[in-house]
């Protein structure tokens, strides 16, 4: 088989792609991919628990407490204990967090607007289906028994 016939290939490099694109249009306004979907995931009036991004957004908790650092620096968030549980922390953002953070909502929505635009619903519809059907796949504990490795 082929790398262009696997699923993994096929998904690996449609999201470098849009990575790509995102980062791209994210430099425009000094940020990058991450950090508008950090934007994107932290409640703008009750802020978001620092332990709640990270599983939102597929990483670890290491990498996002490098990217919040930046943020921090950038003066795009601030932190704040969680009035409910002073041992949390809460990612709050600052007045330009939230201006960025409409900037990536808009960018978003426009990526999606387009697609919506360009594949017929019926595919999207499909598309969406196969992908549930992928990640019931990656999450079956037995997927790899009886492969020696």
């Amino acid at each position: 088989m082929r790398r262009e016939e696997t699923v993994d290939y096929n998904i690996k490099a449609t999201w470098h792609a849009i990575a790509r694109m995102y980062n791209q249009r994210a430099a425009r306004y000094g940020g990058t991919m991450s950090t508008g979907f950090v934007l994107l995931n932290v409640d703008a009036e009750e802020g978001t628990p620092a332990t709640k991004i990270a599983p939102l957004m597929g990483l670890e908790a290491r990498s996002l407490t490098r990217i919040l650092k930046s943020m921090e620096e950038a003066g795009l968030i601030f932190r704040a204990p969680d009035p409910n549980d002073r041992r949390s922390v809460r990612i709050f953002l600052t007045p330009e967090g939230r201006a960025k953070k409409e900037k990536a909502r808009e960018v978003v929505l426009h990526f999606n607007n387009t697609v919506f635009q360009q594949v017929a619903p019926e595919k999207l519809k499909v598309f969406f289906e196969v992908l549930a059907e992928i990640n019931k796949v990656v999450e079956r504990p037995d997927l790899f028994e009886g492969i020696k490795a």
